[in-house]
This record gives structure tokens, sequence and C-alpha cells, in this order.
């Protein structure tokens, strides 16, 4: 069963969200609030794995909402929706500890596979976005020392989730399965020495 919280000051948007996880079998709605001014005493008693974060919410924003989320409880997962796909920012939510950014326009059926698939250990990104976190670093050389370490079928499954892919696509794309993809994570996350895709992304392929 998957814990998940939002944070949505849109009345209309924070019900329609409600009203879309509580029909999804292994999906438990823990709380939904228009504001993250309580975001401390929400986490102890709510204890969500995944939290829906609007960017810009009133009186404190969902950026510092989610720093202040890694701090308390760095194993729950952010996942970003916002109207915004500017790169300050997608920029401040990564710096905050954002694990995925999806804008609000992304389809119902994509935002339950990002749930699940931050879940996961996964960085659902919208290809928009995902294109604009890799602009706000340098590329890296040609010749990547981190890149070296990953065999050819983990560099195409990391460059595949780079462009914002959630596993399943990552599966579809390469012809194998799920599992496969995990594995392949779980042994990119031990060569580079990180525990997120982000991260991941971020070492072998971002100076």
């Amino acid at each position: 069963m998957i814990k998940i919280a939002i944070y949505e000051d849109n009345h209309a948007l924070r019900e329609a969200l409600e009203i879309l996880i509580t029909g999804v079998p292994g999906f438990e709605l823990v709380g939904a609030y228009p504001n993250c001014i309580n975001i401390e005493a929400d986490l102890r008693r709510a204890e969500p794995d995944v939290i829906l974060m609007d960017i810009d919410l009133p009186e404190r924003s969902g950026i510092e909402g989610a720093y202040i989320v890694k701090q308390q409880a760095p194993t729950v997962e952010v996942l970003m929706l916002t109207v915004f796909d500017d790169n300050d920012k997608v920029f401040q939510a990564v710096c905050a500890g954002a694990s995925g950014y999806l804008l609000k326009k992304t389809p119902p059926a994509k935002i339950l596979e990002a749930i699940e698939d931050i879940y996961n250990g996964g960085a659902p990104m919208t290809p928009v976005i995902a294109r604009k976190v890799l602009q706000l670093f340098p590329r890296a050389p040609a010749v990547n020392t981190e890149t070296d370490k990953l065999t050819p079928r983990e560099q195409e499954v990391l460059s595949s989730l780079a462009k914002g892919n959630s596993y399943k696509m990552v599966a579809d794309e390469l012809g194998i399965s799920i599992e496969t993809v995990r594995t392949h994570i779980k042994r990119i996350y031990e060569k580079l020495h990180v525990h997120s895709v982000a991260e991941a992304i971020a070492k072998a392929f971002l100076k």
C-alpha cells in the first residue's frame, strides 16, 4: 500500500486528485492540505510514502515544503505537480530534494504511474521538464569515467530514464521486463554510489 499526501491550494484540483487516488487499489490517501504551513506535524501524523506538492503554495512555498520533508523524513518521495516549467523553479525543486516533476496538465493515468514509479525509486518527469533539468547543468566531457563503469545496457537504461521515461516506458523501449529494469538500476546505484535516479543521471551524464 502506497500512502500519499497532497499539498495543493486549488480546491478543485486538490479534490480531483483526492478522487483520483482514492479510487486506485494499492493507493491510500493519508492527507490533503491547501498549504504546507504545518507540514512537520502532517508528516508525523500521516507518515506518507509519497507527497504530491504544488510549487506555488501560499505563505510557505512547495519548494520550502519539499526541503523540510527531505530534512525531516528523507525516505519520503516528493513529486512536484506544477504549472511552472521554467528553469528557476525546476532548479529550486531539484535543490530542495524533489525526486519527480510533472506539469499539472499531465493526464491522470500518467500521474498515477508517476506515483508508483517514484515510490519504486524512479524519477518521473515530463520530457519537457527532463530536458530542462539537463539544461541546468553543463554537459559532461565526451569521456566520462563514471559512465565507463556501466555496461552498455545499463547506460541504455539510464539514458532512457534521463529522457523522463518511467520504468514501464524504459522496459517497453528496450524490450525488457520492469523487473530487469529494476535490477539494472540497482546495479547502477551500486556502481555509481548513489541512492536515486536523479543522482545517477547527474553523476553519469553531467559535470
